[in-house]
């Protein structure tokens, strides 16, 4: 049934005006996330984490735990892994700076030849010699400045999630109620608040167990290759894993250069080879049998929607460009029927083969 409030608007406003007010209104609305990009980043990345758990305190209570015990063991579960990862990633980081050093000599070779293979290819000093010049190196101790103060910054912000899911998990317990009580009275925003849930808890569960397994991979194949801390780019490989489209080469390129550095540009080769061997199995041929599209957004969807979250909020945004254009798309897509061609544009090739969509002669029928 249509608002006749929204009628009385399209009727009494040019469409000029009205593209132009919607267009002021969303510019608005996306200074607006990010000015407050710190906050949302945080706390949809706790509420992330409470939804995709939430189903294991379901379990437990089924089975006769209490509603504070089962809470109290997902809030552990959550502080141990986030803890576990935090210490894995501050000892590795640590070696890593004691080791990189030692590759200096190595570093300085390979520039050498590259500008002798540079040379012979006809491009000499002086014509690199513009680019260097071009750089400002002020600009670049400024930003190793603002590298060094949000490092220092990552304890504060790790205890504000972990202060953001205490709450949230406890909240799990009235969440479903809450959910019902919006559907009695909205149903359309009950359904899409519950197709955003089980899409996010679908996405981030296939995502962790089959990143896990690639990270698990990785260390192994690293370890045999002789890549020194093998556990620490298993690591940043199965965090990048979050990180849709380009998240594996953000994984691969460290490994890879340490690669170059500890032997030869073949040992390079073999680790870009392993690892891409490695993701296409797991995940091209083993993770659709077993799921399929998780979401069922396109590639192109998944893309502009990295690029355009992980402007708005950072890195988290990168990780949780997925979840949160899930969120976007419960609240301004799924709630209005009209509005259910803009899923068509967003939804995957499988998704949109298995839809019942009208063929051309249809179309021309029903319009005759």
């Amino acid at each position: 049934m249509k608002s006749p409030g929204r009628e009385l608007i399209a009727r009494g406003m040019p469409r000029a005006l009205m593209l132009l007010v919607g267009g002021a209104s969303l510019v608005v609305i996306i200074a607006g996330l990010k000015i407050g990009a710190w906050l949302l980043g945080p706390v949809f990345l706790a509420g992330v984490i409470v939804i995709t758990l939430s189903p294991a305190t379901g379990w437990l209570r089924r089975h006769g735990v209490p509603g504070w015990i089962s809470t109290a063991l997902l809030v552990l579960l959550v502080y141990a892994v986030i803890a576990a990862l935090v210490l894995v990633v501050i000892v590795s980081v640590a070696q890593l700076a004691a080791l990189l050093p030692t590759y200096a000599a190595r570093a300085h070779d390979l520039v050498t030849r590259l500008t002798s293979l540079l040379d012979r290819w006809g491009v000499t000093p002086d014509d690199l010699r513009p680019a260097t010049t071009g750089l400002d190196f002020d600009r670049l101790i400024g930003y190793v400045g603002a590298v060094l103060g949000s490092v220092t910054s990552i304890g504060a912000g790790i205890l504000f999630l972990l202060a953001l899911l205490l709450f949230l998990s406890i909240e799990v317990a009235v969440a479903n109620a809450r959910r019902l009580a919006v559907t009695a009275e909205r149903p359309g925003i009950g359904v899409a608040i519950t197709e955003f849930v089980r899409g996010t808890r679908r996405y981030m569960l296939v995502t962790t167990v089959f990143g896990l397994i690639v990270a698990v991979l990785d260390v192994v194949a690293l370890a045999i290759m002789g890549i020194p801390l093998p556990v620490l780019w298993g690591v940043l490989a199965f965090i990048t894993n979050y990180i849709p489209n380009v998240g594996f080469l953000l994984g691969l390129a460290p490994p890879a250069v340490l690669a170059l550095l500890e032997g030869d540009w073949q040992l390079m080769l073999a680790v870009i080879v392993v690892y891409s061997a490695l993701n296409f199995v797991v995940q091209s041929l083993i993770q659709p049998r077993f799921v399929g599209n998780a979401v069922g957004l396109s590639t192109i969807a998944t893309f502009v929607s990295l690029v355009f979250w992980g402007w708005i909020i950072g890195p988290v945004g990168a990780i949780l460009a997925v979840p949160l254009t899930l969120l976007a798309k419960a609240l301004l897509v799924d709630v209005d029927p009209r509005a259910r061609w803009v899923d068509d544009l967003l939804a995957s090739r499988a998704v949109v083969l298995d839809r019942q969509v009208p063929t051309e002669q249809e179309v021309a029928r029903e319009s005759t």
